[in-house]
């Protein structure tokens, strides 16, 4: 059979998957056992057991000047920041791609404008927002907002505008208004959609989170990071970055998860 017509099963796809993931993992002991031995003060490529006593104190030593567990403040404001960010723009993604979509006058007229500000790269935009709103929790949202919503948009506004006519003619036929169109006939078409755009907009907007978080914080997994670089504490930052590709990870399976349950249409259940 040409490896074009199989099919992996479920178990196995996951079998599968986790084969890179541990060869990294193996590669990386192997790389860090020959620098320690070679030099046992090495700080490049800490060992695990390094990293575990580092991240032990952030884990369960309260902080001496503010009491808290950095690890898990740092988690939480992070994931509060992101949440907002998300939040604000999936609504309105949802809202204005389904305004643009269905509504071809519309389109023509703000169209543009949301294309113009999709492909301004929002890292030169962090200047402006810090002068506007301050160094505060405010511009970091409205990084991720700006850097993400766009494109959400974008994808929603051209999803709901490439509907099949016939259904549109069919609506129009029973009397649909031009509201109803959008809330009993794009609406739930464009849910699973906003879920893709959602999941497809998950790296972006860690990136802008820890950008700013990096730039203008003094709490966030970003802000950890790039406090602790300069004293080349690999045994930190890897397990940050690491706890924040699971945080993404989690996020991902979460909607996919959502998406098949909610929508299993969508995802060819049934045929």
């Amino acid at each position: 059979m040409r490896w074009v017509n199989r099919r992996v099963r479920r178990g196995n796809s996951i079998a599968l998957g986790a084969i890179p993931i541990a060869a990294l993992l193996l590669l990386y002991l192997v790389l860090a056992a020959g620098r320690h031995a070679a030099n046992p003060n090495d700080k490049i490529l800490p060992l695990p057991g390094a990293m575990a006593e580092a991240m032990a104190a952030l884990l369960f030593q309260p902080d001496q000047l503010s009491g808290k567990l950095l690890f898990w403040a740092d988690t939480f404001a992070s994931l509060q920041r992101l949440g907002l960010g998300l939040g604000i723009s999936t609504l309105s993604a949802l809202l204005v791609g389904l305004v643009l979509g269905v509504l071809p006058p519309v389109r023509a007229t703000f169209g543009p404008l949301v294309t113009a500000i999709a492909v301004i790269p929002p890292i030169a935009l962090l200047p402006i927002l810090f002068i506007v709103f301050g160094l505060g929790e405010t511009s970091k949202v409205a990084l991720i907002v700006i850097g993400i919503a766009p494109f959400m948009i974008r994808d929603i506004a051209a999803h709901v505008a490439a509907l099949p006519r016939e259904q549109i003619a069919k609506a129009q036929t029973l009397g649909a208004s031009s509201w109803q169109l959008m809330l009993r006939v794009a609406l739930p078409q464009a849910m699973p959609r906003l879920i893709q755009a959602v999941r497809l907009s998950l790296g972006p907007a860690w990136v802008f989170l820890i950008s700013a978080e990096a730039i203008a914080s003094d709490i966030g997994l970003g802000y950890r990071i790039f406090l602790v670089r300069r004293y080349l504490s690999m045994d930190i930052i890897l397990p940050y970055v690491a706890w924040i590709a699971l945080l993404a990870v989690s996020m991902d399976f979460l909607l996919t998860w959502s998406s098949r349950r909610l929508y299993p249409w969508a995802h060819g259940a049934g045929h």
